[in-house]
C-alpha cells in the first residue's frame, strides 16, 4: 500500500505535488525513510558493499561510531532485513556481517548520493561559511 504522507497539494498551475515531509504518525515509508537517512545507517551500507566485515572491521571503517551505536545500528538493520549476521562459535567468538539482497539494493542510490556529496563538498561547504559569516 502506498503511503501518500509526502504528497501536499500545492495547488500549483499544473496541480503538481509537492513532496514535502509531514509528521504523518502513520507513515510507513516515512518510518523506512529515517532508518536509510540516518548517518550511521549508509555509512555500514556503503562499507558493507564491499563485503562481509566482521564488527571490529565495521567499527574501524565507520570513523567516530561507538560500539555501542554500531550494535544498535547493526540490529536495526538486521530487523529490517538489509543485513544479515552469522555468529561463528569459535574463541574469541567471530560475527560477520553481509548485505542481503534488499540492502544490496540500497548501493546504486546511496552511491549516487555519496558522488553528489563528493562532486558538491566545496561548493555546501562555501554556502555554509558565507551563511555563517552573514549571521
Amino acid at each position: 500500500m502506498k503511503c501518500y504522507c509526502f504528497l501536499m497539494d500545492t495547488h500549483g498551475p499544473a496541480g503538481l505535488a509537492a513532496r514535502l515531509l509531514t509528521d504523518t504518525p502513520d507513515c510507513r515509508s516515512r518510518d523506512v525513510l529515517d532508518r536509510l537517512g540516518s548517518r550511521w545507517s549508509v555509512l555500514i551500507i556503503l562499507n558493507l558493499a564491499t563485503g562481509t566485515l566482521r564488527f571490529t572491521e565495521l567499527r574501524n571503517r565507520v570513523r567516530g561510531i561507538t560500539p555501542k551505536v554500531l550494535t544498535t545500528n547493526l540490529r536495526d538493520l538486521e530487523r529490517d532485513g538489509l543485513i544479515s549476521r552469522a555468529v561463528f562459535a569459535e574463541v574469541p567468538p567471530r560475527t560477520e556481517y553481509t548485505l542481503t539482497r534488499l540492502g544490496e539494493s540500497l548501493i546504486t542510490t546511496y552511491r549516487a548520493v555519496q558522488d553528489w556529496a563528493e562532486n558538491h563538498a566545496d561548493e555546501v561547504l562555501a554556502n555554509r561559511d558565507t551563511y555563517d559569516k552573514a549571521r
